[in-house]
C-alpha cells in the first residue's frame, strides 16, 4: 500500500522528490504519514478536501481487500517555510 500511495501522490504534485511516506503502526491500524513540499499540500488536499478524501477511501478499500486497516495523514513540518515565505 505504501508504494501505491507514493506513486499516486508523486503524480499529483510539482515536487515529487520531496514526497515521503512513513508507515506508523497504531493499535492494528497502519497510519501513513505523508510529508510534502509546502507548496504541494494544497494540491493533495484538493478543493474542500476532495483529493485527500478520495485517497483515504481508495487506501481503505485496497487495504481491506488485503485484510489490513490503513489511513493517511498529511504531516506538516514546523521547520519548513510556508507558501508565503521564499516566494
Amino acid at each position: 500500500m505504501q508504494a501505491w500511495l507514493e506513486y499516486v501522490v508523486k503524480g499529483l504534485v510539482d515536487y515529487p522528490e520531496a514526497v515521503t511516506v512513513t508507515p506508523v503502526d497504531q493499535n492494528g491500524v497502519t497510519l501513513y504519514e505523508l510529508r510534502l513540499h509546502p507548496r504541494d499540500v494544497g494540491k493533495v488536499i484538493g478543493r474542500q478536501g476532495a483529493t485527500i478524501h478520495a485517497l483515504r477511501s481508495l487506501l481503505l478499500v485496497g487495504s481491506a481487500k488485503q485484510g489490513l486497516r490503513c489511513t493517511v495523514d498529511i504531516v506538516e513540518d514546523r521547520a519548513s517555510p510556508g507558501p508565503a515565505e521564499g516566494s
